[in-house]
């Protein structure tokens, strides 16, 4: 959550020192956001919906094919662990 917080942090000051300058912010717009969303859902469509056809409950495949993973990011607090053999390893 930190992450996120210095982040929008970051943008605040940005666009703070935009305002100042009176420049416009070249942040894409709203529409080209929402396109980008489906891209990244339309990604998992195919990998999901094979699991899906095998029978699998949605939850399970989207677990499966880590899609939420692919879509949402790593979420905070959620650190993944390292394979056993690299662990072993090192």
């Amino acid at each position: 959550m930190k992450l996120y917080a210095m982040s929008l942090g970051a943008g605040l000051l940005v666009g703070i020192i935009y305002s100042l300058l009176n420049v416009r912010s070249p942040a894409p717009p709203l529409v080209a956001l929402v396109g980008l969303l489906g891209i990244l859902l339309g990604e998992q469509v195919i990998p999901v919906g094979k699991q899906l056809l095998h029978g699998m409950a949605f939850n399970t495949a989207c677990e499966q094919t880590r899609a939420t993973e692919h879509v949402l990011g790593q979420l905070p607090g959620r650190n993944e662990q390292a394979p056993a053999d690299k662990q072993e390893s090192a």
